[in-house]
């Protein structure tokens, strides 16, 4: 798909004259506008309204280009983002990923084209979007996760410390065969999570098995599937450490389907506290993420990038905490 660069560098003009010229500008010289007219027909190019209007405010618009908006946790992470800019002045356009990493880029292309004040990003982990950032001078402020090879500010939580002391309240309530349902390979905090259940089984004395690990997408269907392999292989586990909740949704929907009853047949814990863990019977115990403040302290770094108030690059790291709940009480001997 042709950007406005694209039509830019065929046209031998600066993105600027490309958007005047196909906003129908005055400004700009008929023989230049012709030129940047026949390139963008050339190149099949066809610009993003939304976007473009975002030159009408384009000193006080933030991009935020989150993994996943159906989960509530970067949901959450964007309250907190709003709330921040807004008080200050700036509007923010959400732009939801999909933890895939050419859409991410597509997202920063056009940002950055648009000239937003800043850019708040869960990055994939993958592609070209830090490269894309680092010639840039937009400010960027990376949440949830660091962004690959590219020194920004970063907001982020201590998944691996969580994922321990989740293991060990399992451990705690009794349970000896704990499993871990984490995310893809190669993004931070699926392999954060991953490290941290490890450390508790360790911590516990309970031995580690490959048998008990499984990853999938951050996402309910494939969790499903994942937990299906877990929950019916002959020695199965006996309790479960979820990535997030949209996994939890998959992991509940398996245990129905196989009629096991959390905080009775298996003990499970998921990250992040969903506004539905206590509508449960029994109720989630989860490991609760600060989430809005993620998102709150990132647009406050971001705005003081944006002003010019700071100097070298931060990582601040903030805390998760264990709230225990029936799902992972150790069930009743017969």
């Amino acid at each position: 798909m042709a950007t406005i660069s694209d039509v830019a560098t065929r046209a031998g003009v600066s993105t600027a004259t490309v958007s005047r010229a196909l906003n129908g500008k005055s400004s700009v010289d008929p023989a230049l506008a012709a030129r940047v007219l026949t390139a963008a027909a050339e190149l099949g190019y066809r610009p993003n309204g939304p976007a473009r209007n975002l030159r009408k405010q384009e000193t006080a618009v933030l991009a935020l280009i989150i993994a996943d908006v159906e989960n509530p946790f970067f949901t959450a992470i964007a309250r907190g983002v709003e709330d921040v800019a807004h008080a200050a002045g700036y509007s923010v356009v959400l732009c939801n990923s999909d933890d895939e990493p050419e859409k991410e880029r597509e997202y920063i292309d056009v940002a950055l084209q648009e000239r937003v004040a800043g850019v708040l990003l869960s990055p994939t982990g993958h592609g070209e979007s830090a490269e894309l950032l680092g010639r840039h001078t937009t400010p960027v402020v990376a949440v949830d996760r660091p962004l690959p090879n590219s020194p920004s500010d970063t907001v982020l939580v201590d998944s691996r410390l969580a994922a321990s002391e989740a293991v060990q309240h399992l451990a705690d309530q009794g349970y000896r065969r704990i499993a871990c349902l984490t995310g893809p390979s190669g993004v931070l905090t699926a392999d954060d999570r991953l490290a941290g259940y490890r450390d508790g089984l360790r911590t516990a004395g309970l031995p580690e098995s490959d048998e008990l690990v499984r990853r999938s997408e951050f996402k309910a269907a494939g969790a499903k599937q994942a937990a299906h392999s877990l929950l019916t292989q002959p020695d199965r586990p006996d309790a479960v450490l979820v990535g997030n909740n949209m996994m939890a949704v998959g992991v509940l929907e398996t245990c129905a389907e196989l009629g096991m009853r959390p905080g009775r047949d298996i003990g499970v814990v998921a990250f992040d506290d969903a506004p539905w863990a206590t509508l449960l019977d029994p109720p989630l115990t989860v490991v609760a993420q600060p989430a809005y403040d993620v998102g709150a302290v990132a647009a406050q770094l971001l705005l003081g990038r944006i002003a010019g108030e700071r100097g070298e690059v931060t990582t601040t790291t903030l805390s998760a905490h264990l709230v225990a709940r029936a799902s992972s009480t150790r069930p009743q001997q017969g």
